[in-house]
């Protein structure tokens, strides 16, 4: 791995200091020389990696949902086809705990934002991911056969995030809304009929 260079730090730096106070003041309550001066920079060299404040506020979202999915997923099977959904959708509920960001605007809380948030990076890269992992799931006759694994993925990904949505703007219990229905669900759009 080629080592980080001065710019990459400063960015990287900017992006944290964007999502922490993004997450704390909202995007309203929050100014580009906010985020400077946090990073200890000039209110200038923000604008060397950021056009403007919408496009660091998009960017951090996407930084942050970035770190939410890894963290969830990271060293965890991707379980959609074992019948454990809910344990995914359990363990992405969690996790939000540690994305203020990613949770503000799941919450509704920038709601400029929100329907943006189905188009940002991360998502459109689990998106690819998931339907790759499907097409090899096809091929392994694993996964139902019948269904585009990019259609899947697609829709995986709609149904979880509106979980989400639901969970966190309603403040219900995961573990009480969530029940074995949603592996059941998940279960019946993806795995291969059995044979015989």
């Amino acid at each position: 791995m080629d080592p980080e260079t001065k710019g990459e730090r400063t960015r990287r730096s900017i992006l944290d200091a964007a999502i922490a106070r993004f997450a704390r003041e909202g995007y309203r309550g929050t100014s580009v020389s906010d985020v400077a001066r946090d990073v200890g920079v000039g209110g200038s060299a923000v604008y060397a990696y950021f056009p403007n404040k919408e496009a660091l506020f998009v960017a951090a979202v996407d930084e942050d949902a970035a770190r939410h999915i890894q963290d969830t997923f990271e060293g965890l099977p991707v379980g959609f086809t074992t019948g454990d959904a809910r344990a995914a959708v359990l363990a992405l509920v969690e996790a939000l705990e540690r994305h203020p960001l990613a949770r503000r605007v799941l919450a509704g809380l920038e709601p400029e934002f929100t329907v943006r948030l189905i188009g940002i990076a991360a998502l459109e890269q689990i998106r690819k991911d998931l339907g790759e992992y499907f097409a090899a799931e096809q091929a392994a006759g694993v996964v139902r056969a019948d269904v585009d694994p990019r259609a899947l993925a697609r829709g995986l990904v709609t149904l979880v995030l509106s979980l989400l949505m639901s969970l966190v703007q309603t403040g219900l219990e995961p573990v009480d809304y969530l029940g074995d229905d949603i592996d059941a669900l998940f279960r019946a759009a993806l795995r291969a009929p059995a044979r015989g």
